[in-house]
Protein backbone atom coordinates (compact mmCIF):
# COMPACT_ATOMS: atom_id res chain seq x y z
CA UNK A 1 0.00 0.00 0.00
CA UNK A 2 1.04 3.52 -0.95
CA UNK A 3 1.57 5.43 2.11
CA UNK A 4 -1.29 8.18 1.50
CA UNK A 5 0.01 12.30 1.08
CA UNK A 6 -0.21 14.75 3.88
CA UNK A 7 -1.84 17.97 2.61
CA UNK A 8 -1.48 20.97 4.40
CA UNK A 9 -3.00 24.69 3.92
CA UNK A 10 -0.84 27.80 3.59
CA UNK A 11 -2.18 31.41 3.73
CA UNK A 12 0.87 32.72 3.40
CA UNK A 13 4.93 32.00 1.78
CA UNK A 14 5.92 32.00 5.70
CA UNK A 15 3.41 29.71 6.43
CA UNK A 16 4.15 27.18 3.32
CA UNK A 17 7.74 26.95 4.70
CA UNK A 18 6.83 25.38 8.12
CA UNK A 19 4.57 23.15 6.32
CA UNK A 20 7.46 21.68 4.55
CA UNK A 21 9.43 22.03 7.65
CA UNK A 22 6.88 19.81 9.79
CA UNK A 23 6.33 16.59 7.16
CA UNK A 24 3.47 18.00 4.23
CA UNK A 25 3.84 15.91 1.42
CA UNK A 26 2.26 18.98 -0.51
CA UNK A 27 0.30 22.34 0.29
CA UNK A 28 -2.30 24.01 -0.89
CA UNK A 29 -2.77 28.02 -1.04
CA UNK A 30 -4.36 30.54 -2.70
CA UNK A 31 -3.73 33.42 -4.80
CA UNK A 32 -5.10 36.90 -4.85
CA UNK A 33 -7.99 35.95 -6.96
CA UNK A 34 -9.95 32.49 -7.47
CA UNK A 35 -9.16 31.55 -3.91
CA UNK A 36 -12.58 30.68 -1.24
CA UNK A 37 -10.44 32.83 1.50
CA UNK A 38 -9.91 36.01 0.27
CA UNK A 39 -8.72 37.15 4.26
CA UNK A 40 -6.58 34.27 4.56
CA UNK A 41 -3.57 35.94 3.16
CA UNK A 42 -3.70 34.76 -0.33
CA UNK A 43 -0.07 35.03 -2.29
CA UNK A 44 0.28 37.44 -5.29
CA UNK A 45 1.53 35.44 -8.59
CA UNK A 46 5.11 36.33 -7.92
CA UNK A 47 5.15 34.91 -4.21
CA UNK A 48 3.23 31.76 -5.66
CA UNK A 49 6.30 31.03 -8.34
CA UNK A 50 8.28 31.47 -5.42
CA UNK A 51 6.23 29.08 -3.44
CA UNK A 52 5.44 26.60 -5.86
CA UNK A 53 10.00 26.58 -6.88
CA UNK A 54 10.65 26.55 -3.44
CA UNK A 55 8.22 23.00 -2.79
CA UNK A 56 9.36 21.23 -6.00
CA UNK A 57 13.15 22.09 -4.42
CA UNK A 58 11.99 20.66 -1.06
CA UNK A 59 10.65 17.49 -3.29
CA UNK A 60 7.06 18.46 -2.50
CA UNK A 61 3.79 19.49 -4.53
CA UNK A 62 1.74 22.72 -4.53
CA UNK A 63 -1.43 23.08 -5.37
CA UNK A 64 -3.64 26.34 -6.30
CA UNK A 65 -7.00 27.10 -5.20
CA UNK A 66 -9.42 28.71 -8.21
CA UNK A 67 -12.54 27.47 -6.36
CA UNK A 68 -14.94 30.19 -6.06
CA UNK A 69 -17.85 30.59 -8.15
CA UNK A 70 -17.11 32.96 -10.89
CA UNK A 71 -19.69 35.10 -12.17
CA UNK A 72 -19.76 35.14 -15.90
CA UNK A 73 -17.42 38.19 -16.30
CA UNK A 74 -14.57 36.76 -14.56
CA UNK A 75 -13.87 33.89 -16.50
CA UNK A 76 -11.29 35.95 -18.45
CA UNK A 77 -9.59 36.59 -14.70
CA UNK A 78 -9.79 32.71 -13.93
CA UNK A 79 -8.18 31.76 -17.56
CA UNK A 80 -5.28 33.98 -17.01
CA UNK A 81 -4.92 32.93 -13.05
CA UNK A 82 -5.13 29.75 -14.22
CA UNK A 83 -2.50 30.13 -17.04
CA UNK A 84 0.10 31.83 -15.36
CA UNK A 85 -0.11 29.23 -12.30
CA UNK A 86 0.45 26.56 -15.17
CA UNK A 87 3.51 28.26 -16.73
CA UNK A 88 5.06 28.61 -13.02
CA UNK A 89 4.91 25.16 -12.88
CA UNK A 90 1.50 24.49 -10.15
CA UNK A 91 1.14 20.78 -9.98
CA UNK A 92 -2.54 20.83 -9.98
CA UNK A 93 -5.44 23.43 -10.09
CA UNK A 94 -8.46 23.11 -7.54
CA UNK A 95 -11.42 24.22 -8.87
CA UNK A 96 -15.18 23.87 -8.00
CA UNK A 97 -17.83 25.43 -10.42
CA UNK A 98 -18.88 23.27 -13.78
CA UNK A 99 -17.60 26.26 -16.07
CA UNK A 100 -14.43 26.40 -14.63
CA UNK A 101 -13.41 23.02 -14.68
CA UNK A 102 -14.40 22.89 -18.39
CA UNK A 103 -12.45 25.94 -19.06
CA UNK A 104 -9.55 24.19 -17.18
CA UNK A 105 -9.60 21.22 -18.94
CA UNK A 106 -9.67 22.90 -22.54
CA UNK A 107 -6.94 24.95 -22.15
CA UNK A 108 -4.54 21.71 -21.90
CA UNK A 109 -2.48 22.69 -18.85
CA UNK A 110 0.09 20.48 -17.71
CA UNK A 111 -1.59 21.19 -14.37
CA UNK A 112 -3.63 18.22 -12.93
CA UNK A 113 -7.03 19.14 -11.75
CA UNK A 114 -8.52 18.71 -8.30
CA UNK A 115 -12.32 19.05 -7.18
CA UNK A 116 -13.12 21.20 -4.33
CA UNK A 117 -14.95 20.45 -1.73
CA UNK A 118 -17.35 22.86 -2.43
CA UNK A 119 -18.39 20.54 -5.21
CA UNK A 120 -20.01 18.56 -2.33
CA UNK A 121 -19.16 15.26 -3.49
CA UNK A 122 -20.84 12.71 -1.84
CA UNK A 123 -21.39 9.84 -4.83
CA UNK A 124 -19.00 7.40 -6.38
CA UNK A 125 -21.45 8.39 -9.85
CA UNK A 126 -20.17 12.20 -8.99
CA UNK A 127 -16.57 11.18 -8.54
CA UNK A 128 -16.82 9.43 -11.87
CA UNK A 129 -18.35 12.02 -13.61
CA UNK A 130 -15.61 15.10 -12.31
CA UNK A 131 -13.11 12.13 -13.69
CA UNK A 132 -14.57 11.85 -16.96
CA UNK A 133 -14.50 15.48 -17.43
CA UNK A 134 -10.81 15.57 -16.79
CA UNK A 135 -10.16 15.71 -13.23
CA UNK A 136 -7.70 13.36 -11.48
CA UNK A 137 -8.64 14.04 -8.18
CA UNK A 138 -12.05 14.71 -6.02
CA UNK A 139 -11.84 16.01 -2.40
CA UNK A 140 -14.67 13.70 -0.44
CA UNK A 141 -17.59 15.74 1.27
CA UNK A 142 -17.02 15.96 5.10
CA UNK A 143 -20.61 14.80 5.10
CA UNK A 144 -19.62 11.08 4.44
CA UNK A 145 -19.27 8.33 6.98
CA UNK A 146 -16.77 5.86 6.90
CA UNK A 147 -18.50 3.13 5.11
CA UNK A 148 -19.68 5.06 2.57
CA UNK A 149 -16.11 6.46 1.84
CA UNK A 150 -14.97 3.05 1.82
CA UNK A 151 -17.88 2.21 -0.66
CA UNK A 152 -17.18 4.95 -3.04
CA UNK A 153 -13.02 4.06 -3.11
CA UNK A 154 -14.05 0.42 -4.12
CA UNK A 155 -16.08 1.96 -7.14
CA UNK A 156 -13.64 5.43 -8.16
CA UNK A 157 -10.23 2.76 -7.37
CA UNK A 158 -7.61 3.46 -10.83
CA UNK A 159 -10.18 6.47 -11.91
CA UNK A 160 -9.82 8.94 -10.38
CA UNK A 161 -8.18 9.66 -6.43
CA UNK A 162 -9.56 10.84 -3.30
CA UNK A 163 -8.67 13.14 -0.74
CA UNK A 164 -10.31 13.26 2.74
CA UNK A 165 -10.48 16.44 5.38
CA UNK A 166 -9.09 14.75 8.87
CA UNK A 167 -8.56 17.97 10.63
CA UNK A 168 -9.77 21.42 10.85
CA UNK A 169 -13.04 23.57 11.33
CA UNK A 170 -16.04 22.89 9.42
CA UNK A 171 -18.91 24.97 8.03
CA UNK A 172 -22.47 23.85 9.60
CA UNK A 173 -23.64 24.16 6.41
CA UNK A 174 -22.84 21.34 3.29
CA UNK A 175 -19.19 22.07 2.74
CA UNK A 176 -20.04 25.62 2.54
CA UNK A 177 -22.75 26.20 0.51
CA UNK A 178 -24.04 29.25 2.73
CA UNK A 179 -25.40 32.63 2.30
CA UNK A 180 -25.69 33.94 6.21
CA UNK A 181 -22.91 35.84 5.44
CA UNK A 182 -23.83 37.58 2.23
CA UNK A 183 -27.43 38.27 4.00
CA UNK A 184 -26.00 39.65 7.24
CA UNK A 185 -22.27 41.33 6.34
CA UNK A 186 -22.85 42.03 2.33
CA UNK A 187 -19.91 39.73 2.08
CA UNK A 188 -20.20 36.61 -0.38
CA UNK A 189 -19.30 33.02 0.87
CA UNK A 190 -18.55 31.61 -2.27
CA UNK A 191 -16.50 34.71 -3.44
CA UNK A 192 -14.00 33.76 -0.52
CA UNK A 193 -15.45 36.36 1.50
CA UNK A 194 -17.31 34.50 4.47
CA UNK A 195 -16.89 36.71 8.13
CA UNK A 196 -18.19 33.18 9.63
CA UNK A 197 -21.79 34.99 11.44
CA UNK A 198 -22.09 30.92 12.57
CA UNK A 199 -20.05 31.39 14.91
CA UNK A 200 -20.80 34.53 16.36
CA UNK A 201 -22.56 35.01 19.84
CA UNK A 202 -26.41 35.32 19.72
CA UNK A 203 -29.30 36.06 22.11
CA UNK A 204 -32.88 35.54 21.64
CA UNK A 205 -35.72 37.48 21.07
CA UNK A 206 -39.62 36.70 21.37
CA UNK A 207 -41.73 38.69 18.57
CA UNK A 208 -44.18 39.99 21.16
CA UNK A 209 -41.43 41.11 23.56
CA UNK A 210 -38.63 43.68 21.09
CA UNK A 211 -36.09 44.53 22.59
CA UNK A 212 -36.20 42.13 25.69
CA UNK A 213 -32.94 39.64 25.16
CA UNK A 214 -33.33 36.83 26.26
CA UNK A 215 -29.62 34.77 26.56
CA UNK A 216 -29.33 31.19 26.39
CA UNK A 217 -26.43 29.97 29.35
CA UNK A 218 -24.97 27.43 27.50
CA UNK A 219 -21.35 28.60 28.46
CA UNK A 220 -19.50 31.95 29.76
CA UNK A 221 -18.88 33.20 26.25
CA UNK A 222 -22.73 33.20 25.11
CA UNK A 223 -24.59 30.97 22.98
CA UNK A 224 -23.36 29.87 19.22
CA UNK A 225 -26.28 28.87 17.07
CA UNK A 226 -24.86 27.50 14.22
CA UNK A 227 -21.75 26.70 16.76
CA UNK A 228 -19.65 22.74 15.13
CA UNK A 229 -16.75 21.25 16.80
CA UNK A 230 -13.30 21.14 14.96
CA UNK A 231 -13.03 17.92 13.01
CA UNK A 232 -10.04 15.37 13.93
CA UNK A 233 -10.60 12.37 12.48
CA UNK A 234 -6.77 10.33 13.05
CA UNK A 235 -8.35 7.60 14.42
CA UNK A 236 -9.75 7.12 11.30
CA UNK A 237 -6.90 7.74 8.79
CA UNK A 238 -5.80 3.74 8.98
CA UNK A 239 -9.07 2.42 7.89
CA UNK A 240 -8.93 5.75 5.32
CA UNK A 241 -5.98 4.23 3.86
CA UNK A 242 -6.37 0.71 3.73
CA UNK A 243 -9.15 1.86 1.78
CA UNK A 244 -7.24 3.54 -0.81
CA UNK A 245 -7.81 7.53 0.05
CA UNK A 246 -4.74 8.99 -1.28
CA UNK A 247 -4.65 12.16 0.29
CA UNK A 248 -5.46 13.61 4.14
CA UNK A 249 -6.10 17.29 4.02
CA UNK A 250 -5.94 19.66 7.13
CA UNK A 251 -7.99 22.79 6.77
CA UNK A 252 -6.56 26.39 7.93
CA UNK A 253 -4.94 28.69 5.33
CA UNK A 254 -6.35 31.44 7.60
CA UNK A 255 -4.46 30.02 10.94
CA UNK A 256 -1.15 30.86 12.51
CA UNK A 257 2.56 28.98 12.10
CA UNK A 258 1.99 27.21 15.33
CA UNK A 259 -1.35 25.48 14.14
CA UNK A 260 0.34 24.79 11.06
CA UNK A 261 3.72 22.92 13.37
CA UNK A 262 1.50 21.82 15.58
CA UNK A 263 -1.05 19.59 13.00
CA UNK A 264 1.48 18.93 10.62
CA UNK A 265 3.94 17.26 13.10
CA UNK A 266 0.66 15.26 14.64
CA UNK A 267 -0.75 13.98 11.41
CA UNK A 268 2.74 13.07 9.93
CA UNK A 269 3.50 10.79 12.68
CA UNK A 270 -0.14 9.16 12.59
CA UNK A 271 0.23 8.70 8.44
CA UNK A 272 3.81 7.35 9.58
CA UNK A 273 1.85 5.07 11.91
CA UNK A 274 2.57 6.03 15.24
CA UNK A 275 -0.86 5.19 17.49
CA UNK A 276 -1.86 7.66 19.94
CA UNK A 277 -4.66 6.75 22.16
CA UNK A 278 -7.73 9.14 22.34
CA UNK A 279 -6.36 11.04 25.76
CA UNK A 280 -2.70 11.37 24.26
CA UNK A 281 -3.91 12.43 20.88
CA UNK A 282 -6.83 15.21 22.88
CA UNK A 283 -3.40 16.54 24.76
CA UNK A 284 -1.78 17.25 21.78
CA UNK A 285 -4.78 18.41 19.84
CA UNK A 286 -5.67 20.65 22.77
CA UNK A 287 -2.48 22.76 22.51
CA UNK A 288 -3.76 24.86 20.03
CA UNK A 289 -6.94 26.74 20.23
CA UNK A 290 -10.20 24.91 19.40
CA UNK A 291 -13.83 24.98 19.94
CA UNK A 292 -13.61 20.97 20.86
CA UNK A 293 -13.34 17.86 18.55
CA UNK A 294 -15.62 15.69 16.75
CA UNK A 295 -15.39 12.99 14.16
CA UNK A 296 -18.12 14.32 12.48
CA UNK A 297 -20.06 12.00 10.10
CA UNK A 298 -17.68 9.25 9.87
CA UNK A 299 -19.67 7.13 12.64
CA UNK A 300 -22.65 7.59 10.07
CA UNK A 301 -24.46 10.00 12.43
CA UNK A 302 -24.03 12.84 14.39
CA UNK A 303 -24.92 12.33 18.67
CA UNK A 304 -26.48 15.18 20.63
CA UNK A 305 -22.53 15.21 22.37
CA UNK A 306 -21.10 16.14 18.52
CA UNK A 307 -23.08 19.31 19.14
CA UNK A 308 -22.11 19.87 22.85
CA UNK A 309 -20.27 23.40 23.16
CA UNK A 310 -17.17 21.80 25.15
CA UNK A 311 -13.68 23.73 24.21
CA UNK A 312 -10.39 23.87 24.86
CA UNK A 313 -10.67 27.03 26.52
CA UNK A 314 -7.91 28.00 28.95
CA UNK A 315 -7.15 24.33 29.86
CA UNK A 316 -4.45 22.55 28.42
CA UNK A 317 -3.64 25.37 25.67
CA UNK A 318 -0.55 27.05 25.03
CA UNK A 319 0.83 29.68 23.71
CA UNK A 320 3.05 30.01 20.92
CA UNK A 321 6.30 32.20 22.14
CA UNK A 322 9.06 32.10 19.88
CA UNK A 323 10.74 30.12 17.06
CA UNK A 324 13.75 29.29 15.78
CA UNK A 325 14.48 31.44 12.81
CA UNK A 326 18.41 30.88 12.81
CA UNK A 327 21.22 28.85 14.14
CA UNK A 328 24.86 28.48 13.82
CA UNK A 329 27.30 25.50 13.71
CA UNK A 330 28.13 26.33 17.47
CA UNK A 331 25.26 25.15 19.00
CA UNK A 332 23.47 28.58 19.25
CA UNK A 333 20.06 29.88 18.18
CA UNK A 334 18.16 32.96 17.33
CA UNK A 335 14.98 32.93 18.41
CA UNK A 336 12.28 35.17 16.88
CA UNK A 337 10.07 36.14 20.13
CA UNK A 338 6.03 36.11 19.42
CA UNK A 339 4.78 36.67 22.60
CA UNK A 340 6.31 37.69 26.22
CA UNK A 341 9.19 35.52 27.07
CA UNK A 342 10.94 36.28 30.82
CA UNK A 343 14.24 35.03 32.20
CA UNK A 344 13.84 31.76 34.21
CA UNK A 345 10.66 30.66 32.50
CA UNK A 346 10.03 26.76 31.09
CA UNK A 347 8.85 26.36 27.76
CA UNK A 348 7.59 23.21 25.68
CA UNK A 349 9.83 22.80 22.41
CA UNK A 350 8.49 21.34 19.52
CA UNK A 351 10.33 20.03 16.52
CA UNK A 352 9.92 19.44 13.25
CA UNK A 353 10.82 15.85 13.86
CA UNK A 354 7.72 16.42 16.30
CA UNK A 355 9.25 15.76 19.19
CA UNK A 356 8.59 17.08 22.36
CA UNK A 357 11.14 18.70 24.86
CA UNK A 358 11.28 21.37 27.63
CA UNK A 359 13.73 24.22 28.44
CA UNK A 360 14.49 26.70 30.58
CA UNK A 361 15.34 30.19 29.54
CA UNK A 362 17.80 31.60 30.61
CA UNK A 363 18.60 34.50 33.17
CA UNK A 364 19.15 36.89 31.83
CA UNK A 365 18.58 37.01 28.33
CA UNK A 366 20.42 38.18 25.53
CA UNK A 367 19.22 39.56 22.33
CA UNK A 368 20.86 39.40 18.98
CA UNK A 369 23.21 42.30 19.34
CA UNK A 370 24.60 41.25 22.86
CA UNK A 371 22.97 43.04 25.26
CA UNK A 372 20.96 41.94 28.43
CA UNK A 373 16.74 42.25 28.06
CA UNK A 374 14.75 42.03 31.25
CA UNK A 375 11.90 40.99 29.41
CA UNK A 376 11.42 39.87 25.67
CA UNK A 377 8.04 41.20 23.76
CA UNK A 378 7.00 40.40 20.10
CA UNK A 379 9.60 41.14 17.36
CA UNK A 380 12.42 40.78 19.31
CA UNK A 381 14.96 38.67 18.76
CA UNK A 382 16.74 36.73 21.62
CA UNK A 383 20.11 34.31 21.06
CA UNK A 384 20.41 31.07 23.21
CA UNK A 385 23.47 28.76 23.52
CA UNK A 386 20.93 25.68 22.92
CA UNK A 387 21.17 24.00 18.98
CA UNK A 388 17.83 23.75 18.30
CA UNK A 389 16.84 23.27 14.53
CA UNK A 390 15.17 26.22 12.06
CA UNK A 391 11.35 25.98 12.34
CA UNK A 392 11.19 25.07 16.27
CA UNK A 393 8.50 25.89 18.32
CA UNK A 394 8.67 27.18 22.22
CA UNK A 395 5.73 27.78 23.37
CA UNK A 396 4.06 28.17 27.30
CA UNK A 397 1.81 25.66 28.57
CA UNK A 398 -1.29 27.13 29.94
CA UNK A 399 -2.15 26.90 33.85
CA UNK A 400 -4.59 24.39 34.37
Amino acid sequence: MTKPELLAPAGTLEKLKWAVAYGADAVYFGTEFGSLRSFAGNLTLDEAAQGLAYLHEQDRKGYVTLNIYPFSEEYDQVQATAGALDDMGVDALIVADLGVLTMVANMGLKAAIHISTQANTVSAQAALAYASLGATRVNLARELSLQRIEAIQAQVAGVIDTEVFVHGAVCFSYSGRCAISDYLTGFRANHGECKHPCRWSYTLMEEKRPGEYMPVFEDDRGLYLFHNKDLALYEFIPAMARAGVQSFKIEGRMKSIHYIASTVAFYRQVIDGREFSREDAGTLLARIPNRGYSTGFMKGCITPDDYSLERSGSKGTARFVGNVCDCDDQGRCLVEVRNTMQPGDTLEVLTPDGNLSALTLPDPLIDQYGKVVDVANNSQFIRLEVSLPKYTVLRRMALI
